[in-house]
């Protein structure tokens, strides 16, 4: 492959700009990472290690994302406050998982995370108009919330590609609420899972680096776009976008070794 026969500056450049186009779509809706875990493989990085690299490298796209946190977390702080377990102790377990189990196994899974993640996001917007006369004060939402975020959790722990589809699509079926509102809770929420999912990795090691630097930059500059486009482009290409980015890779990854 071409990609992997590169120059290191090369290298570094693609993953850098890999990291903005990624930090950039987390900022709109969610789901950077299917841009940025590609990436690294296609630069030969194996798959174990891509995943962690990513994991640690996306954090920063979501702190542009929470402009008028204060307001939200205010509003929502019972919520959030009952949500941090879920989130601490998912993807812990996640971590888990993914550093007991060998990375050929790993590797296996993975494009039927992406592809599940992908469908989930996909059809978000059908299920919330169905559960659109329920209370968001319903046991069963307060449930399906507490339960779908510590599922995300353990997905984002054991899997970073995609977390931020799956928590948009939990946060949209369990809690109505505008959609500035829940992209400021799902940032709040990812923050809090990479950032424990970070910690173990770079404590465990696996990381690659380079790419880690580059990718922390990249997605940083990148979350700053995606907030500022966010409030351009419509919410329906960018359901396109990232659903098309999510089918593409798990057929790459299914059929393309």
């Amino acid at each position: 492959m071409i990609a992997t026969s590169l120059a290191l500056g090369w290298r570094l450049t693609v993953i850098g700009l890999a990291g903005v186009a990624g930090g950039a779509v987390n900022g709109i809706a969610g789901g950077g990472t299917f841009i940025t875990f590609p990436t690294l493989l296609a630069l030969g990085v194996p798959a174990l290690q891509a995943n962690v690299t990513t994991t640690v490298g996306v954090v920063p796209s979501y702190l542009p994302g929470l402009r008028g946190v204060r307001a939200t977390v205010a509003a929502h702080r019972a919520r959030l406050g009952a949500l941090l377990a879920p989130c601490l102790l998912g993807a812990a377990a996640g971590c888990t998982l993914l550093l007991v189990f060998s990375a050929g196994s790993f590797r296996d899974v993975v494009p039927w995370l992406i592809g599940a993640a992908t469908v989930l996001f996909a059809v978000s917007p059908v299920v919330t108009r169905l559960l659109g006369a329920v209370s968001a004060d319903h046991p069963v939402r307060r449930r399906l919330l507490s339960v779908g975020v510590f599922v995300a959790a353990v997905y984002g722990g054991y899997f970073g590609a995609g977390m931020g589809i799956i928590l948009f699509a939990v946060l949209a079926l369990s809690v109505p609420l505008p959609i500035h509102e829940l992209q400021v809770l799902r940032n709040l929420l990812s923050i809090v899972i990479n950032s424990v999912a970070a910690l173990i990795f770079v404590v465990r090691g696996h990381l690659a680096l380079s790419a880690v630097w580059m990718l922390l930059a990249g997605t940083l500059v990148g979350g700053w776009l995606g907030t500022v486009l966010v409030r351009r482009l419509s919410p329906t290409l960018v359901r396109v976008l990232v659903v098309a980015i999510g089918v593409a890779t798990t057929v790459r990854l299914s059929f393309g070794g």
